[in-house]
């Protein structure tokens, strides 16, 4: 049975993190706090506040402004620009996927 928090509004799969079960439960599970936000120094992801909270949206590939400039700044800081670029481009991919098919489907397809 797929598990639908783990699918992250910003198009991330939690499902192979080294944290999740550890320090993390998914981000859907957290409501957009995944254990990286006390490093961050934020209460809740920016990207999950902007699309869940305050736009009602389940995934930003829902949003008619992808990629926004929050989608593309807003990334792992311990990526290289290069790094981060190739993340933001694979994230905008997986959510307009999962906007053509369905967050189940999408998480199938992960989970294969």
């Amino acid at each position: 049975m797929t598990d639908k928090n783990l699918a992250a509004a910003c198009g991330l799969y939690c499902g192979p993190c080294e944290y999740l079960g550890k320090q993390c439960r998914g981000c859907g599970n957290q409501a957009g706090k995944p254990f990286w936000t006390t490093h961050a120094k934020v209460e809740v992801c920016p990207l999950y506040d902007c699309c869940v909270n305050k736009k009602h949206l389940e995934h930003c590939g829902l949003c008619a402004e992808l990629p926004c400039e929050l989608f593309k700044e807003f990334h792992d800081p311990s990526l290289s620009p290069e790094e981060a670029q190739k993340s933001i481009h694979s994230r905008e991919g997986d959510l307009i996927r999962r906007k053509e098919i369905g967050t189940e489907k999408w998480l199938k397809e992960k989970e294969a």
